[in-house]
């Protein structure tokens, strides 16, 4: 039998980010609480991977930075989370060694356990961080990627990408054909 990991009901910021340096595993912090992170699929994996390396060449040039699933970000609300991509152009962030503080483009991978979390309560928590141009949802159970792209005031705009179709970025002037996002993917 395996037990399961005991955490501490509530931390404050600086408790978990001392308990958390000295964990094997990465844990997000939301309000308190300690969100463990679920490991992905060999898909969701491949389709991070993909995305990144199309971001990687296009952004590092402008000097911004593109970091995978282990970089945590810190929002202006004291809550700490791990993005499957995360990128930041501002130069405060560029030095950093701790964390992204000011995202401006954050991809979670959706899987079937944390598919709905990621639509939702993540949606709500990114849209307060003000760096944050676009939020972008990546299916891996189907070739759908959603941006939820800031507009005026509290107005996001939504729009959906299909087969066929090519991925936008606006915040970044990046596009990409969305099967290069899912080459080597296969669906049941």
């Amino acid at each position: 039998m395996i037990s399961q990991p005991q955490y501490p009901e509530r931390m404050t910021t600086e408790e978990y980010l001392g308990w958390e340096a000295t964990q094997e595993l990465r844990h997000e912090y939301i309000d308190g609480e300690i969100v463990a992170m679920t490991g992905g699929s060999l898909a969701h994996n491949d389709i991070t991977l993909n995305f990144y390396r199309t971001l990687y060449s296009h952004l590092r040039p402008r000097g911004c930075r593109v970091n995978v699933s282990d970089a945590k970000v810190q929002d202006n609300n004291g809550r700490y989370f791990y993005p499957d991509l995360v990128i930041s152009c501002d130069s405060r962030d560029r030095e950093s060694r701790n964390f992204i503080q000011h995202p401006q483009v954050i991809i979670e991978v959706l899987s079937p356990s944390t598919g709905n979390y990621d639509r939702t309560k993540k949606l709500q928590y990114y849209r307060q961080i003000a760096s944050v141009q676009e939020y972008v949802l990546v299916d891996v159970e189907s070739i759908i990627v959603e941006v939820y792209r800031r507009g005026e005031g509290k107005i996001w705009f939504y729009c959906a990408y299909s087969q066929g179709e090519e991925i936008i970025l606006s915040s970044l002037d990046f596009h990409c054909a969305i099967e290069l996002i899912y080459e080597g993917i296969s669906f049941d």
